[in-house]
């Protein structure tokens, strides 16, 4: 992975800068929600459903406890507390030969995570147009 995607995406994730996030997409960027059955294909919806995520897991205690990182791709386990629920999650991201990310997945656990995830999910992506 180009270290200046991995450090751009960390940058995202430490500002909180939902604006900047676009600059890191690709045209062509696919999203896997943990809870959507299909992927979600294109820059746009990419984007619409990281911004919510964005909104929905950052927290006072979201961090990244785990990075293991080789070539174009990286997994980021993290760990954040919804509702009091503990939640520990993997995101799985690819970047293109220009740095942009062009797949991004995400894995959560356990099952009262999932379900608070989707929950709140549901209702970000239900109240933006």
């Amino acid at each position: 992975m180009q270290p200046n995607a991995l450090h751009a995406w960390h940058e995202v994730v430490r500002t909180r800068d939902v604006r900047a996030l676009d600059a890191l997409l690709a045209e062509n960027a696919v999203f896997h929600s943990p809870v959507v059955h299909t992927p979600q294909v294109g820059k746009a919806l990419t984007s619409q459903y990281l911004r919510a995520a964005m909104h929905v897991f950052f927290n006072e205690t979201f961090r990244y406890v785990r990075e293991i990182a080789d070539g174009q791709q990286a997994m980021l386990e993290f760990e954040v507390v919804m509702d009091g629920v503990h939640v520990n999650g993997i995101d799985v991201i690819h970047w293109n030969e220009q740095g942009l990310i062009d797949d991004f997945k995400v894995f959560i656990r356990p099952l009262k995570g999932i379900q608070a995830v989707h929950a709140r999910m549901a209702a970000m992506l239900q109240a933006r147009p």
